[in-house]
């Protein structure tokens, strides 16, 4: 009896350690929704991209602001390192991604339909990658998001 307890523990204290280095953030509604909506609105605005980045300055300061405070819910919660350096690699200057993407406009002030076009697809890919990662938490969006994460 007294070795049935021992295995029993042992057991339990393995299933506890394994759990632990597998740690992921569950599930997040307001995630996934606020995710979904900066798509939406970051693609409608780049669509604007072919007028000056003057007649949107104030549109997109308020995604930025936006993203900001999604990033900061997101540094927040635990387990979340994935979902927080996606928004990092998103949101940096000098990747090609929506960082980047409001940092060329504003440097050329309009860009070609042609370019909107290609880049709107590499945003929208990237942001699909870390809305079903938000659904899904399996293997395989992890793996797709720490591929963009660690280029």
């Amino acid at each position: 009896m007294k070795t049935l307890k021992i295995k029993l523990l042992l057991l339990t204290m393995i299933a506890i350690a394994s759990c632990q280095s597998l740690k992921t953030a569950l599930f997040d509604h307001y995630s996934y929704q606020k995710t979904t909506a900066v798509k939406v609105e970051t693609l409608l605005l780049m669509d604007k991209s072919a007028f000056a980045y003057e007649t949107q300055k104030e549109n997109i300061e308020k995604l930025l602001l936006e993203i900001d405070q999604l990033k900061e819910y997101e540094k927040n919660k635990p387990n979340n390192e994935i979902t927080y350096e996606m928004w990092n690699v998103l949101t940096d200057k000098e990747k090609n991604l929506i960082g980047g993407y409001f940092k060329f406009w504003k440097e050329k002030q309009t860009l070609s339909p042609q370019f909107t076009a290609e880049a709107k697809k590499q945003i929208s890919e990237a942001l699909d990658l870390l809305i079903q990662y938000e659904v899904k938490k399996d293997r395989t969006s992890k793996d797709n998001l720490l591929e963009i994460i660690t280029q």
